[in-house]
């Protein structure tokens, strides 16, 4: 029989969603979308959400790893995002 925690491991990590409706277009905030289901984003997303694919995008073609800190400040960068940006991840998993 599967149990199933009652609580989430990091709540201090979430954030509500009406916190976010009120600060959704606040400078250094940038909601990402990243679903396992690719098609997702472009079926409907939350307004001004940039799409990054975790496989096309965050995993390395060659070595079947993360891509490199490098290519993750490039990748951060397209998208406006800077050391200083609040991310807000969501996806479908």
């Amino acid at each position: 029989m599967a149990t199933h925690p009652t609580e989430y491991a990091h709540p201090e990590a979430l954030m509500e969603t009406d916190w976010l409706e009120k600060h959704l277009k606040d400078d250094g905030i940038r909601v990402i979308e990243s679903n396992e289901d690719i098609l997702l984003y472009d079926t409907g997303h939350i307004p001004g959400a940039v799409h990054i694919d975790w496989r096309a995008d965050l995993q390395d073609p060659l070595i079947r790893d993360y891509i490199s800190p490098e290519k993750f400040a490039r990748l951060c960068s397209r998208h406006g995002i800077t050391p200083d940006t609040t991310c807000i991840f969501y996806g479908d998993k």
